[in-house]
């Protein structure tokens, strides 16, 4: 029998601003023999995120940061091929942070086993059924405790999870603003997931397109960018308004301090709340949302769509898409 062979992306340097392929080393080594209790796993699908950047900086982020010379992390969905532990079946499905890799060996920890529903894609739970979903579902209701008729505004609106934010908020009674970077995203938030108005931060000076969309100021901001949109949001919050800290992408890749925002004095007048938070906070409560994220999406409620990118080889280069705008929803590599 032939062995298999493992492909890998192995992290090679810290990178200086955006991400470049020789960050990275492309390497084969051969899958091992599994010992007792572990799994084989063979990826079919890596979810790349924004949090790929902060994990390979050498003072971290939020976890630890990825030793040089390390397989890249990166949450997978695969099929397990072998096994050796008698909670995992081959040939079930299977959620894990396995890794920009073709194959994982596995002890189980952390790996999670996905129900067979022919009507729910493999690809949907890296995203609306994934840390995607949970990220939308507890960043806006638990942080932001949204309420009918107040105005929400969205950044990163055609992203991954600002997507899932706005359709929440309209489920939840909001008046909702999305800020995109085309017209064409735009028109997919206002057209396809109905949110009640758009601002292109390309075309339209953000504050300009505020005032016009939010003619009664703004209640809750989910932030996903940080900078300049954020100065903007803090110039027009509203009383007790609530600011929910998802990312702040526009630094991720910055190389100098990044200046503002010059309007934070707003928060004393308005007394406004802003809270960062982590979904992996909220993991143990991930069945309070994945049944009402399921019933949602059953009912027509939450769409939500992905950027499949075909070829493990093509990571490196396919997470910038995340940085410069053109994805068009959540980003995933077809391994």
């Amino acid at each position: 029998m032939t062995q298999r062979i493992n492909h890998q992306w192995r992290l090679a340097a810290r990178p200086v601003g955006n991400i470049k392929e020789s960050d990275f080393q492309w390497t084969e080594e051969p899958v091992p023999e599994l010992k007792d209790g572990q799994v084989l796993v063979r990826n079919l699908y890596l979810s790349l995120d924004p949090a790929n950047r902060g994990w390979v900086r050498e003072e971290g982020s939020y976890m630890a940061p990825i030793p040089l010379g390390s397989v890249m992390l990166g949450g997978t969905v695969g099929v397990v091929e072998e096994s050796r532990n008698p909670n995992f079946q081959a040939g079930g499905n299977v959620q894990g942070l396995l890794g920009w890799q073709e194959y994982a060996v596995t002890d189980g920890a952390g790996l999670n086993k996905l129900p067979n529903n022919p009507a729910i894609p493999l690809t949907a739970y890296l995203g609306l059924f994934g840390h995607i979903g949970l990220t939308a579902y507890f960043g806006l209701l638990d942080i932001a405790n949204p309420k009918p008729g107040e105005t929400l505004v969205v950044s990163a609106a055609a992203g991954a999870v600002g997507s899932i934010v706005g359709q929440i908020g309209k489920i939840k009674g909001c008046r909702v603003v999305g800020i995109a970077g085309s017209d064409e995203k735009c028109k997919w938030i206002v057209d396809e997931l109905g949110f009640d108005a758009a601002i292109n931060y390309k075309t339209e000076n953000i504050r300009e397109g505020l005032k016009r969309t939010c003619p009664k100021g703004i209640d809750i901001y989910f932030e996903n960018v940080g900078g300049e949109t954020l100065d903007a949001v803090l110039a027009m919050i509203n009383l007790h308004a609530r600011i929910s800290v998802c990312g702040m992408i526009s630094q991720y890749n910055a190389t100098a301090p990044v200046p503002g925002p010059y309007n934070l004095i707003n928060v004393i007048p308005k007394r406004a709340k802003i809270q960062g938070f982590l979904v992996t906070d909220y993991m143990p409560r991930a069945s309070e949302a994945i049944p009402e994220l399921i019933k949602w999406y059953m009912e027509g409620k939450l769409k939500y769509r992905v950027d499949v990118v075909e070829g493990l080889k093509e990571a490196p280069r396919a997470l910038n898409k995340l940085f410069d705008g053109s994805n068009q929803g959540k980003l995933i590599i077809k391994v």
